[in-house]
């Protein structure tokens, strides 16, 4: 009787994934975890103790050619006064975009907020908080503070004196955004940076500023503003009267426009990093008020 050789089975090697795929895989599962964590956050013994003594959150958004790191000083004071303090990257890409996402991160947060807003952020926020009953109070530190229709150009030239209103050529490099449709990306010469924005910091800081700014998009200064959200939300404003930036005279216009209890500080155009208790002070009259 012949026999039939068994065949041995064959081993097949399963590949391992790739390190990018893993790391994807790995991101996605933190994007999970985190929104999982905040969904909860409701029922957090933080969460609970915050609404124990009444305290708002805090979400600070930066401007144009800044990141949240600006707000560094700010941060440390209210976190000292116990308040917790949210500080989101604003996108830079769009005034609608930027909006809709600061939007979407004001829905992660639970419980009241005070919304605030530096420069083009000011633009941001009015936007973003529109029709967000959990949004208490707007605080627009020398900020642009649009009306329906209004832009960020517009409102920074409407008054004489502005720094970044003229030749555009000799305020901006421009660095053209690859797939768009001739949009650029606009950064501070390093030459305008330090007396047009810095103007009551030492030199060397405005110089470190001015080397880390972050670009925006062309596009977002001249898009039109939409339904602003101070027109139901109670508004307070920041008038730096050092400002080279956006004019201490558009400032004042746009606060009373707005409504808004308004202080004036000899600052520049970055008083978050040259005043910060003046700041701090206005945010927490602010958040008191909705306590």
């Amino acid at each position: 009787m012949t026999s039939t050789p068994r065949t041995r089975p064959r081993t097949v090697a399963l590949r391992r994934p790739s390190a990018w795929a893993a790391g994807l895989l790995g991101l996605l599962a933190l994007v999970v975890l985190t929104m999982a964590v905040r969904a909860a956050a409701a029922g957090s013994p933080a969460d609970v103790a915050k609404a124990e003594e009444g305290k708002p959150t805090v979400v600070l958004v930066h401007g144009a050619w800044a990141d949240s790191s600006s707000w560094a000083k700010v941060v440390r004071r209210l976190q000292q006064g116990g308040y917790t303090v949210e500080v989101p990257a604003n996108p830079l890409r769009g005034l609608t975009s930027d909006s809709a996402y600061l939007a979407s991160y004001l829905d992660t947060i639970s419980g009241p907020v005070v919304l605030v807003g530096h420069s083009y952020g000011g633009a941001v926020i009015t936007n973003a908080a529109t029709g967000d009953s959990d949004v208490k109070a707007l605080v627009y530190i020398d900020a642009f503070v649009p009306d329906e229709g209004e832009t960020v150009v517009r409102l920074a030239t409407a008054e004489p004196g502005s720094a970044i209103g003229g030749d555009p050529a000799t305020v901006f490099d421009a660095v053209p955004i690859p797939g768009s449709t001739g949009d650029v990306d606009l950064y501070v010469k390093k030459t305008v940076f330090p007396d047009a924005f810095a103007n009551d910091l030492p030199r060397k800081t405005a110089a470190v500023l001015a080397a880390v700014q972050r670009p925006v998009a062309f596009s977002a200064l001249v898009t039109p503003s939409g339904a602003p959200a101070w027109e139901t939300i109670p508004s307070w404003y920041f008038v730096g009267t050092l400002d080279r930036v956006l004019p201490p005279a558009a400032q004042r216009f746009m606060a009373e426009r707005a409504d808004a209890v308004t202080v004036e500080v000899r600052a520049s155009h970055l008083p978050m990093v040259s005043r910060p208790s003046a700041v701090t002070r206005l945010i927490l009259d602010a958040a008191e008020s909705v306590q």
